[in-house]
């Protein structure tokens, strides 16, 4: 298994393991309040991210940095040819009047354009503004408005159109490009006739206290806000995760390190391993899609040996496998190659580890036996599902159920958690290669430091932190204090230092009887299990907690197909269903056994449709909008406690 030989020879590795040390601070009791993390890189002493292409193109010319999708398949960029391009557009923006300083908004999805034009903007002495493509005329409208940005370059005409009615009423309306519409031809040519030392000029005068991007949250509470990242808090994430991952997946592989790229660029996390992967010269490629039915073919293309995701990438993998077994009537063995692999990957990392009952003994004769027979029945189309070649993934963005991640960890990909916001520059935390402990997001990255707060809340400091919410400084000064972020987020250090997040300050339900429950606990848990769609838990002010249940659609067209019920059959007339209705508890009861008996779901109700942008449940990043479920659905949680 190229797991177990690779943790092995990585854990004889002892000048890599020494890379994962930090500091504990312990209270008079001996719990752990505050761990930090020495940096592995030091910090940007002079320029800017804006050099990383130039310096690639002096230092190694003919080195493939990317690779770009064409019709007939993935041609590769090297370091000169992509520094030509950022420079010919970051010109063209120059001659179309971009000032030093100015803003650039881009909406777009995830493809190579976005990358020349978030180095060409910074080449240009410019400051970028993301902006997810599925954004509403409204959001744009106070995004742009906000930021003052002057320029907007978008993907489609669609997005084009969302831009000029946001922008209709702004008394300077932005200019406006458009990616399918040959935006970067368009910009080349307009700047075809900058001198160079005039681009080197605006290139030179950026510090490495600039600002390089206002990237605005996702907004789950109100407005969302514009976090001002310098071009210094970018190396320092992207550096120093380089420095602290890169070498051990190299060294215990033997390969060369290469990425497919389908996280949003709008969304911190994607930009920061973009940025990652360029200053490690790891090959990367760039997808559109998130949704697993469009990526699959793309990894199987692409065969990334590495991959950052989010947990619902992970469960729709999981699910789709389950799904394939139940067509042709091998439901049963899928659930026990499940079993056994929570059980095989449980054991393994005890003897890994050093942890648990029966230290050292790990998997005995016969779990080994019946992981080598599903090994061949299951786990190994899940490698193919992502391209045959990965060993690891990273997954962010909310935590990953940790029986799935067992399950992947048996399957032959190691998948570590990370933890951070968009006022982290992305991960604050993350599991060390040569230490993975499912549940947890593990310890701090090089150069941060976390701390617990009296009343749990989670805290961070580091070269990582923003500075400061774009035009609002009283936002500001509610989460920043000595240094110190609030994150708004609860969490616990065990004794090893390793942050387990449990809940939201602002999310924390109380019902009638006085018990304090956290809602991210039996959400994260309930998405993970099929059927289950979205959710939000409730129970504040009430005497037990409840939850209300949409069902993922492929995961519904599969069941009504397998019981031979016509494919659109509506939810509503599928409510009473008591076969439905057994499934579905089956991932209830899977939250449940996370928590107390008292803050267990004891009720739920499954509700038509989905939670999306478009009915504004969800934000761009696809969190719910817990406030505006719950007013949506008022009536259906007053019949949930009329029972």
């Amino acid at each position: 298994m190229g797991v177990r030989r690779d943790l092995k020879r990585a854990r004889r590795r002892t000048d890599l393991a020494a890379r994962n040390s930090v500091e504990l601070v312990r209270d008079a009791t001996g719990t752990v309040r505050e761990v930090r993390a020495a940096p592995l890189a030091a910090p940007l002493a002079t320029g800017s991210m804006a050099d990383l292409p130039f310096t690639h193109a002096a230092e190694t010319p003919d080195a493939v940095l990317l690779r770009r999708r064409e019709p007939d398949g993935w041609h590769p960029v090297t370091a000169g040819v992509f520094a030509a391009e950022v420079a010919a557009v970051a010109k063209g923006l120059i001659t179309a009047g971009l000032e030093p300083g100015g803003r650039v908004a881009v909406m777009s999805r995830t493809r190579y354009e976005w990358t020349v034009l978030d180095f060409a903007i910074w080449a240009a002495g410019g400051q970028s503004v993301p902006v997810y493509p599925t954004s509403s005329a409204d959001q744009v409208d106070w995004i742009v408005r906000d930021s003052g940005a002057r320029f907007v370059v978008t993907e489609t005409a669609r997005n084009a159109a969302t831009v000029t009615t946001g922008t209709a009423g702004h008394a300077r309306p932005p200019r406006l490009w458009q990616l399918d519409e040959r935006a970067l031809a368009d910009l080349t040519t307009l700047g075809c006739d900058l001198p160079d030392d005039e681009l080197a000029k605006r290139r030179q005068s950026l510090t490495p206290e600039a600002i390089a991007t206002v990237c605005y949250t996702s907004g789950t509470t109100g407005r969302p806000k514009g976090c001002v990242l310098t071009h210094a808090n970018l190396h320092a994430e992207a550096a120093n995760t380089v420095e602290l991952l890169h070498p051990v997946f190299q060294a215990v592989t033997g390969q060369a390190a290469s990425t497919l790229l389908f996280l949003p660029l709008a969304h911190i996390l994607g930009r920061t391993l973009q940025l990652a992967c360029l200053l490690a010269r790891i090959e990367t490629g760039h997808f559109p899609s998130v949704r697993p039915d469009e990526l699959r073919p793309a990894l199987r293309e692409f065969r990334p040996t590495f991959l950052v995701g989010v947990p619902y990438l992970f469960e729709k993998i999981h699910d789709t496998g389950r799904a394939t077994a139940e067509k042709i009537g091998r439901a049963a063995s899928f659930d026990r190659a499940e079993r056994i692999a929570v059980r095989f990957g449980e054991a393994y990392l005890h003897k890994f580890l050093g942890t648990g009952t029966g230290t050292g003994k790990g998997p005995g004769p016969g779990l080994y036996a019946a992981w080598a027979l599903y090994d061949l029945l299951v786990y190994r189309r899940i490698r193919k599902e992502l391209g045959g070649r990965v060993r690891y993934a990273v997954s962010g963005g909310s935590p990953l159920d940790r029986d799935l991640n067992l399950f992947f960890h048996a399957a032959g990909i190691v998948v570590y958690e990370g933890y951070g916001l968009t006022e982290t520059t992305a991960a604050a935390t993350i599991v060390p290669p040569l230490a993975p402990r499912p549940g947890t997001v593990g310890l701090p990255i090089p150069g941060v430091a976390v701390r617990i707060a009296d009343d749990g809340e989670v805290l961070v400091k580091g070269g990582v932190v923003f500075g400061s919410y774009w035009n609002n400084p009283g936002a500001t000064d509610a989460v920043l204090a000595e240094e110190w972020f609030a994150t708004g987020d609860l969490g616990a250090l065990d004794q090893d230092g390793y942050l387990t997040i449990t809940g939201r300050k602002k999310d924390i339900l109380v019902t009638s009887g006085g018990k304090n429950v956290s809602p991210a606990i039996l959400e994260d848990r309930l998405r993970s299990r099929s059927p289950v769609g979205q959710c939000v838990v409730v129970g504040d002010n009430r005497p037990f907690v409840a939850a209300l249940i949409t069902l993922d659609p492929e995961a519904l067209a599969h069941w009504l197909a397998v019981r031979g019920l016509p494919p659109d059959t509506p939810v509503s007339e599928l409510t009473g269903d008591e076969r439905l209705r057994a499934e579905v508890q089956k991932a209830v009861d899977h939250a449940n056994a996370a928590v107390s008996r008292a803050e267990s779901i004891r009720a739920f109700a499954l509700v038509e449709g989905e939670f999306t942008e478009e009915n504004g449940l969800l934000t761009p990043s696809l969190k719910v909008k817990r406030h505006a479920v719950t007013a949506a659905y008022a009536g259906r949680i007053e019949a949930l406690y009329r029972r």
